[in-house]
């Protein structure tokens, strides 16, 4: 059984492959979005020119997407694997869990939450640097502040918050019932553990940019709006880790959200792989990047 210092290690070589507190829209995040919703089903294998021309379908200049290929290679997403003398990426075994992680959140069924866990924790002060880790972690995870040292969260992410608190040696409690949708209590505590005006934000610009997106006229389009439509997405779920709607205001537009993510995702996905598929593999004489 691994000890803690070699878990929060473990934790800590996650973190740099996650970056779970990346934003959407930049190159490397894109890519990072390209790489998790094509390579597996493509192969796990992409050309150095084909992922240049993928990129070009989000209106990334060849130099910054070397250059983000470069980081997610760093990062333990990507490894440099050439095949057949044609230079290329190979998906890095080791993020295959980071990338199902994701999976599950971005298109898991978002129930409300049967139950919750409390994650407690007490840092002495030349130890806070590992607390302020900590908090990060479980903001990141989607997490809310009960209270300095207490942090709450819905049962669906018992798992990830057991190794986070392992590797940072806090206390776990599950089956926590704070309060039922049918009281007033769980509403106002929801609204003092989450930054709801935030995640409000993110749900009402997600459909605000995406619910009047025209038809793509060919696949290159639908591959690019695709993309951008989970680039952004990814980031909600774990903001919003499904709360109970019964306990959030009337006009929460996180079902709204939801629903418009599931429909272009399902209309878009095919089209945009093939496109993928025809251009991942392309052998442009790009030479291995040094």
């Amino acid at each position: 059984m691994s000890g803690p210092v070699e878990v929060r290690e473990l934790v800590e070589v996650r973190e740099v492959r996650e970056d779970l507190e990346a934003s959407s829209g930049s190159a490397t995040a894109m890519l990072r979005t390209v790489v998790g919703s094509t390579l597996r089903p493509l192969g796990g294998w992409m050309s150095a020119a084909g992922a240049v021309e993928l990129m070009a379908a989000l209106g990334v200049p060849a130099a910054t997407a070397r250059s983000s290929l470069a980081r997610l290679c760093a990062r333990g997403v990507l490894v440099r694997e050439p095949r057949d003398g044609v230079a290329g990426y190979a998906l890095d075994p080791a993020a295959v869990p980071m990338l199902e992680r994701g999976d599950a959140r971005i298109f898991g069924e978002r129930a409300a939450p049967a139950s919750w866990c409390l994650v407690s924790f007490s840092f002495p002060e030349h130890q806070r640097s590992q607390r302020h880790r900590l908090r990060r972690t479980l903001a990141a995870l989607g997490c809310g502040t009960v209270a300095d040292g207490l942090w709450i969260g819905p049962d669906a992410l018992e798992s990830e918050l057991a190794e986070v608190a392992h590797a940072f040696g806090a206390d776990l409690f599950t089956g926590a019932h704070p309060g039922t949708p049918s009281t007033p209590d769980l509403p106002s505590a929801l609204a003092r553990w989450y930054d709801l005006p935030t995640i409000r934000t993110l749900h009402e610009a997600f459909l605000d940019r995406f619910q009047a997106a025209p038809t793509p006229a060919d696949d290159r389009d639908a591959f690019a709006l695709w993309i951008r439509l989970l680039d952004e997405w990814r980031v909600i779920p774990y903001r919003d880790p499904g709360l109970p709607a019964a306990a959030l205001p009337a006009d929460w537009p996180g079902a709204a959200s939801a629903a418009l993510f599931a429909r272009l995702h399902a209309a878009l996905a095919g089209r945009a792989l093939a496109f993928a598929a025809g251009t991942a593999r392309a052998d442009r004489g790009t030479s291995a990047p040094r």
